[in-house]
Order: C-alpha cells, then structure tokens, then sequence
C-alpha cells in the first residue's frame, strides 16, 4: 500500500507554534466509498486562519479535533475515483483532505479547477483562487472604491494585501500599504504601482500616515488588527469604511490586543464590516470576468512563495507570522500532473 503522512492536531497550540503541537503521522492510503475520490495533493495553502482552527474557540468554522487530520486547502490530482462527477487525472481543490499526501474525500466537497491559458497552476491558489477572491470582494463588495479615495492596506505585501491594492488601484482609489521591510515595501511601489508604502519595521506608522495622508483616510483594508489597525483607525475621516479581513497579531498573542477607541464608530459615522470568502465563492465568475482582463495586460501581478514537502509545513506556516515571504505561500507536496 502506498503510505499517507498526515499532520495530526495533538495539542492546542498557547502563543506560537511549538514542537509536538501537531505530529507527523504515517498510515495507509484509506479505500474509497462510493461517491469518493482519492485525491493526491499537489499544493497546499498555508493561511493565517490555518493558526486560528487549531484554537478551541468560536469561529466561522468549527476548530480541528485533537487527533484528526490538520485543516487546509488543497490542490490536487485524482488518482482513484468512485463518483460520477471525476475521472481519474482530473485537477481539482478541497479544504476536506487537510495537510496530508493523499486524502479519500466525498464528490461534494471537490471542485474541478480550470486552467487557465498562459497561467501557472498556482494561479488557482493565489489570484485566481480564495486569495484572489478575498482581495477582490474585500475591495469591490465591501469597501466599494471612489476614484480619488485614499486606501490603507495593512499586510500590503501579503497574498491577499499586494492583490487587494492592485484591485483598488484599477478602481481609481489612492492606495498606502503598510508591510514590513524596505525590499517589500519597493515591490509595492515599484512594481505593483501602489501609491506609497509605510515600513511597519522602521518607522512610525501613525506618523506615516499623518505625511501620505494628512486630510485623513476613507477606506481600511485591514489584516493585521492592534497597533497597526489602532493607526489606521485614528485618521479614518468621517464616513469612513473599514473592511475587516484578518487580525493576525493576536493569532498567536497569549494576551488581548489594546482596541481602537470604539467611540470614533460613532463620532466618525465609521462603517466596520468583516466578511469571509465563504460569502463570495458562488460570486467566483464575477471575480474572473473582471480580473482575467487585468491579469492579461500585466495591470494586476502576484507572487507565489513555495516551499518544499509536506514534512516542512509546520516551519512553513510560521513565515505568515515572520513576514518571511511574499506573497501567497503554498507547500509542494508532490509533482504537478
């Protein structure tokens, strides 16, 4: 039998990610029940909410179990199939095969990716995927740009902040990202066109800000939350809108953030919305139909970081919380068909 690594959940992780929270397993390629494919994972997608499963606390989806397989969003090829929906050789995602090399999974929780022309296969784990439409709808759907508005990003450089700007930027808004470091911070403003960036690393950001945008701001994008959002929040101008993607500082911390002055919501007229991608995915055609145009004239870039094995997952997904990548980050777990 072909043998199947699997990262089990042993412990809830307290502040960062340490030794022996999760466990490498081997076991046997699992037979298949009817309406099941056998999926051999290609990519997986390593995200921020990856941390927050982990925790036993309420979210927007139930945390993993101690002992089970680790939640994750997956790229992958169908090696044996008992379902009328897939052939065998079909490329397809799910977030039901978790972080493992092979994964039995029931036909509804399977999605046929499309290859798009001209396009890397990762392209349907970054701009063209999840990542692509969370930095989409955040900015379209939820902030809804006007030509001339300043936007804040914070993460700027990440999957979804470098994507979200671009999208904001072909809506005629003024784009600031905040993300950490002089190399991110040109890639920012050299080759996705925003319109200036803040080094979280080695400046002030409020004093950043009072300098790109001093008659305030009319649209957040926020990822990072604590003192970063607390900057932002403090030079929202009235009417404001402020659309919550992420905050993960506190994925890790041990103790609560300081919050921003709520008493701005009302003295501001603040309009504060959190949304998931869950929301948006029956919306993908209209992400695509928008995007593919931008993506083809060279007007929206991404970057990919991958690295390598399945056995590394762990040390890889503690980069989102080093700012040791840029981009989306995935991990090869095995050969592209």
């Amino acid at each position: 039998m072909t043998r199947n690594r699997q990262w089990i959940l042993k412990t809830r992780p307290v502040g960062d990610l340490k030794d022996g929270d999760l466990e490498l397993v081997e076991t046997t390629v699992p037979d298949l029940g009817d309406g099941e494919v056998l999926i051999r994972t290609v990519y997986l997608s390593l995200d921020p909410t990856n941390r927050t499963w982990m925790n036993d606390s309420e979210g927007y989806l139930p945390p993993v179990q101690l002992g089970s397989v680790m939640r994750g969003l997956s790229l992958g090829v169908v090696e044996q199939s008992r379902s009328d929906r897939f052939s065998v050789g079909d490329v397809v995602t799910t977030a039901a095969g978790g972080w493992a090399d092979y994964a039995a999974v029931s036909d509804a929780a399977v999605g046929k990716v499309h290859q798009f022309p001209g396009l890397p296969l990762t392209a349907n784990m970054s701009v063209l995927g999840m990542t692509g439409l969370t930095a989409y709808f955040g900015v379209a759907d939820v902030l809804q740009p006007q030509a001339g508005e300043t936007m804040v990003i914070s993460a700027a450089a990440g999957a979804v902040g470098s994507i979200a700007g671009q999208v904001a930027k072909q809506k005629g808004a003024r784009v600031i990202g905040i993300a950490g470091g002089p190399a991110k911070c040109a890639w920012l403003t050299d080759e996705l066109g925003f319109d200036a960036a803040i080094d979280y690393k080695n400046e002030r950001v409020g004093e950043a800000l009072d300098r790109l945008a001093p008659d305030g701001i009319e649209m957040n994008f926020e990822n990072v939350g604590g003192d970063i959002m607390n900057s932002v929040w403090n030079r929202m101008k009235v009417h404001g809108r402020i659309a919550v993607c992420g905050m993960i500082s506190a994925y890790n911390a041990t103790s609560a953030p300081r919050p921003p002055n709520l008493a701005r919501i009302i003295t501001h007229r603040l309009k504060i919305q959190g949304f998931l991608v869950l929301d948006y995915q029956s919306r993908a055609r209209e992400m695509v139909a928008e995007m593919g145009p931008w993506l083809a004239e060279g007007r929206v870039k991404w970057r990919v970081h991958i690295d390598e094995g399945l056995e590394g997952a762990v040390q890889s997904l503690n980069r989102l919380f080093t700012g040791a990548h840029d981009g989306k980050l995935l991990v090869r777990v095995s050969e592209e068909p």
